[in-house]
Formats: structure tokens, sequence, C-alpha cells
């Protein structure tokens, strides 16, 4: 029994760092890029969109469909940036486990 109940702590010691860990991704911001730096997108480690900036050079009223792309790519890389960083925090938890949808 002595050794149950210090598995029960030494787990809930892990959830409490996991529970600490997600929280932190949520104060953890990457920029995904796109035209050179002339589209980015800031993103918190929950994929929270947090920034946009657009360059005034991409914008055009006769070009729109290129502006759209350019902010899609920076989307897409930030959410990218936004996996490899959950991955880094929560890879220690996680890794072996091998759980569908878990970074």
């Amino acid at each position: 029994m002595k050794n149950m109940n210090q598995l029960m702590r030494q787990a809930k010691k892990m959830q409490e760092e996991i529970l600490k860990a997600q929280a932190s991704l949520a104060e953890k911001v990457v920029e995904g890029t796109a035209g050179g730096g002339a589209v980015k997108v800031r993103m918190n480690g929950h994929k929270d969109v947090v920034a946009v900036e657009i360059d005034k050079s991409v914008v055009s009223p006769e070009d729109v469909d290129m502006l759209q792309d350019l902010i899609l790519v920076a989307i897409q890389d930030a959410s990218q940036k936004a996996n490899d960083l959950a991955e880094e925090v929560m890879g220690k938890y996680t890794r072996g486990l091998n759980l569908p949808g878990m970074f």
C-alpha cells in the first residue's frame, strides 16, 4: 500500500507539472512569416492568433488573391512553429505514450 501511495503522489505531481507546462504555452509566442516578412502572424502555444502585421507593399486592391495566399502561408508557418513549441514543452510528458492528438 505504501508503494501505491507513493505512486499516486508521483502521478499528482506529474499532473501538476503538465498543467503548468500547458499554461506556459499560452504565454509563449511564435511568429510565422510569408513574403519575406511582408506578412507576419504571431500565435501563442495554444494556436491563438495574437497579432497580424501586413506591410503596405503587399496590399493591392488589384491582387487580393496574393495577399490572401501570403496570410494563409504565414498562418500555416506560425501553426507549425506552435506545434513544434508544444512538442518541445510537452514532449517530455507525452513521449512514448503514443496518444493520438497529443503533441
